[in-house]
């Protein structure tokens, strides 16, 4: 029998963030027809002239998907779904086969994730769908004397919809706090054990489900003198428009793929979580400052930098690896935003550079584990000792971006990390081992970005830091530390 196009997709996918160490988001961005080669680039006549605009029909200049919508969507749903629950959907698998995942052939093993999660967390489609073509794909992947196991495991799969509460029965009797949440909420143990040692069950079971609940797309416009007509313009590319929750600039999108939009195309929006937004805003860039962008790539931050500098301004963006830096250009051409000069480096050694800057971001490397909703394969492949040896990393980033500050700058160090070793130990690291350093706490014009009733009290704590938790804010989990030489 035939696989749908989702399914296949969804299939594939799997396999390459599993054997090949893709990255889901990216990965499906290429196979839904949305890759770079696909967009509709800037128009000639630029993001800003609009009176060429007029007159085009509702939805002219839109990307076309070479995947069908409801196509498209299902294979997302169903790539990050698996990926998500993918220790709760092991578990019950091995408890109808007998048998641990990890001995099952990995074909075989994606086709029973696959159809389980189906039959568990998508009430809309049929169980004789769900179980068939599971089948099917087991068998096209070389897997054919497996498809009798397929069958039976997934017949005997408990339907949705999925509760925790109905599945605690399930787990042996002594199975403790943190082994009971990571199999019920799908973390590795290490993960949810350091979590309950800092906020407690309650807390830490809000973030494991929020983890695993899809995150608002949110985007930035670019272009704030026209933002009621990008706004006019997502909506007739089939998009459903909101305000944002945190930043009052931002846009919340449902109903559609904004990169496929003509406002993404031709440079209007950048797609941007709101704590990553909040982030480049905590910079507080002048017209005329110079700035540093230390780990720029893929560029969402130093647009707004750029822009806020304006022309003539000094603005350097830097990364480690050239093929990052391309990615950051080619977002610098889609917005038609000039004057970035581009410096592959290493800022873990001294920075090659004599000026000091007005203004630096340091958005570090960091183990993500703010962003399980949006890269949920990430709670599979880090682990525990990857946490200090990326702190080492960000303390060496932090002081030599220190170096390059200007005396009276402004630096804001980030992560989209929750722990504290790579945030507040880092910080408190580089004050100590720079005198000239404080810490400066919530700046006064960054309020003046902030959506109604949201005040940066609500953002920033006791002691001067910045967080956003995925579960409290409906965005990413961000951490960030504003500093400056005296």
């Amino acid at each position: 029998m035939p696989v749908s196009p989702s399914r296949a997709i969804a299939f594939d996918i799997l396999r390459r963030v599993e054997e090949e160490g893709a990255y889901a988001a990216d990965a499906l961005h290429a196979r839904l027809g949305s890759g770079a080669r696909a967009r509709r680039q800037a128009s000639a006549a630029g993001p800003r002239d609009w009176a060429k605009r007029v007159g085009k029909e509702p939805g002219e200049g839109r990307v076309k998907n070479s995947v069908e919508r409801r196509d498209a969507a299902l294979a997302t749903e169903l790539v990050f779904g698996v990926l998500r629950w993918q220790r709760l959907l092991d578990f019950l698998v091995e408890r109808q086969a007998n048998r641990s995942a990890e001995s099952l052939q990995a074909n075989v093993r994606r086709a029973l994730r696959l159809g389980a999660y189906q039959l568990l967390f998508l009430d809309r489609i049929p169980a004789s769908a769900a179980v068939n073509e599971s089948v099917e794909l087991a068998k096209q992947a070389g897997s054919a004397r497996a498809a009798s196991l397929v069958n039976a495991v997934l017949r005997r799969m408990p339907r949705g919809p999925f509760r925790a509460a109905s599945f605690e029965l399930a787990l042996p009797e002594r199975t403790g706090e943190a082994e009971r949440l990571g199999i019920l909420y799908s973390h590795p143990d290490w993960l949810v054990r350091r979590w309950l040692d800092r906020f407690g069950v309650e807390r830490t079971r809000a973030l494991l489900e929020s983890n695993n609940r899809p995150l608002p797309t949110a985007c930035s416009v670019l272009d704030e003198a026209h933002a009621e007509q990008i706004a006019e313009s997502l909506r007739e590319d089939g998009l459903e428009v909101g305000q944002g929750h945190l930043i009052e600039r931002a846009l919340i999108l449902r109903g559609g793929n904004p990169i496929q939009s003509a406002a993404f195309g031709e440079g209007w929006i950048a797609v941007q979580d709101e704590a990553s937004q909040a982030v480049a805003l905590l910079a507080g860039v002048q017209a005329g400052q110079s700035v540093l962008d230390l780990c720029a790539a893929p560029g969402n931050k130093t647009l707004h930098l750029a822009r806020a500098a304006g022309p003539g301004a000094r603005v350097v963006a830097a990364d480690l690896h050239p093929h990052r830096l391309r990615a950051v250009r080619g977002q610098l051409e889609r917005t038609a935003t000039a004057g970035v000069a581009l410096v592959a480096l290493d800022a873990t050694i001294p920075l090659p550079f004599r000026a000091r800057f007005d203004r630096v971001l340091v958005d570090a490397p960091c183990s993500g584990t703010g962003t399980l909703s949006r890269n949920p394969e990430i709670r599979w492949r880090l682990k525990e000792a990857d946490i200090a040896d990326l702190a080492r990393r960000q303390a060496a980033i932090l002081r030599h971006a220190l170096d390059v500050l200007a005396q009276g700058g402004r630096l804001v160090y980030a992560t989209c990390s929750l722990e504290p070793e790579e945030n507040e130990a880092v910080v408190r690291g580089a004050l100590a081992e720079c005198p000239e350093a404080r810490l400066c706490g919530a700046p006064a014009d960054f309020a003046s970005h902030l959506a109604a009733g949201v005040s940066t009290a609500k953002l920033f704590d006791s002691d001067g830091f910045f967080h956003t938790m995925p579960n409290e804010t409906s965005t990413d989990g961000f951490f960030a530390a504003i500093l400056t030489r005296k």
